[in-house]
């Protein structure tokens, strides 16, 4: 099929169409100019006062024109300034270069490729449209989540800071991880992170409903139940992430892992403050169960398959069901490097068990 009505066929009806008179070269420049311009628009709607309202096409020929915020973005040259003092401008650089190359591999890729990462020019507009078209469906347009989540998130710089942290923890612990743009495109764990990020900046907004949508979508695409109302630190590791749940008074720290089918939960008997404290560098085995207002020290870890209910130390380690401390209680055995950054479950086990194979 001759390249012309190969790109024609591309556009949606609403697109405006050229005759190709240019060059080959501008003519792929302007259909990319086109496409690019296209993710956010500001329309003027019919409506009694005149005021502009975002609006973003879903499909071809589908506008969501719902005014979702009233603030426009910060000019392009505040944001540059911004990214260029945090020093994270690099990080969506080699992203971008990543998706490039998976596409030079890949091309039956091309197209999910330029429209999830390589239109974009800033992580956040590219968050923003991944995550809406994961949660939306068919009474929740990913238009309407877009301009959601971008009113979210150029609000409030320090949740693209997080999702940095985020994707940096991703790739330096998982070794399954094998670059940023994988991380981002399709760890759930990792869009389970920051969906949350969103929902929880909704909560502590009064926006309860809102929070809580976001919530339910996360647990049906992504099977990790996140209460809006828990607080998360950066530098976050939810691996595999299947299973996780979550509850609305908890709180994890910094360089935190955790593993799949991993519940932060209560007791079921209290109200108020009842889920447990996740000190920073913390490292969570899978099916392990940590219930109530119970805290769990900087650097512990808990064994896979655990069940705590009682307070662990700083610097230990904690396995079994109901969870014990490796060493004893009067004298246990400290770590002298952080679990949630080494991954290592299995140090000190020969202290614990007997138990071969």
């Amino acid at each position: 099929m001759p390249l012309r009505f190969l790109q024609s066929s591309l556009l949606p009806p609403s697109f405006p169409h050229n005759n190709f008179i240019d060059s080959p070269k501008k003519q792929d420049r302007k259909l990319l100019l086109c496409v690019q311009d296209s993710r956010t628009q500001l329309l003027e709607c019919n409506n009694n006062n005149n005021n502009p309202k975002f609006c973003r096409p879903d499909y071809p020929d589908q506008f969501s024109c719902v005014p979702i915020s009233k603030i426009l973005r910060k000019p392009i040259q505040e944001e540059e300034k911004v990214r260029q003092e945090d020093g994270d401008d690099d990080l969506w650089l080699v992203m971008k270069d990543e998706a490039q190359s998976d596409v030079n591999r890949e091309p039956i890729l091309s197209n999910y490729y330029f429209s999830s990462i390589l239109s974009h020019n800033v992580i956040e507009t590219a968050l923003a449209h991944y995550l809406s078209v994961k949660l939306s469906d068919s009474s929740l347009p990913s238009g309407t989540l877009y301009e959601l989540f971008m009113s979210v998130l150029s609000e409030d710089q320090e949740i693209i800071r997080a999702v940095k942290d985020d994707l940096r923890a991703v790739k330096e612990r998982d070794p399954a991880c094998i670059s940023y743009v994988q991380c981002f495109l399709n760890f759930k764990g990792f869009l389970a992170c920051q969906s949350h990020r969103i929902a929880h900046k909704l909560w502590s907004q009064d926006r309860k409903v809102l929070a809580f949508m976001i919530q339910n979508r996360v647990s049906e695409v992504f099977a990790s139940d996140i209460h809006p109302g828990a607080k998360i630190g950066r530098g976050i590791l939810l691996d595999h992430a299947t299973g996780v749940v979550i509850g609305e008074t908890a709180v994890i720290g910094n360089n935190v892992s955790i593993l799949h089918n991993v519940t932060l939960g209560g007791t079921g008997k209290v109200s108020g403050d009842r889920h447990p404290k996740i000190g920073d560098g913390v490292l969570i085995g899978a099916g392990t169960c940590v219930l109530g207002n119970v805290r769990i020290g900087e650097g512990a870890k808990i064994g896979a398959g655990s069940v705590v209910l009682r307070d662990v130390p700083a610097r230990t380690t904690a396995v079994g069901n109901p969870a014990k401390l490796i060493g004893g209680k009067e004298n246990p055995v400290k770590l002298d490097k952080i679990p949630g950054l080494t991954m290592d479950h299995t140090l000190h086990i020969n202290e614990w068990s007997d138990y071969v194979i």
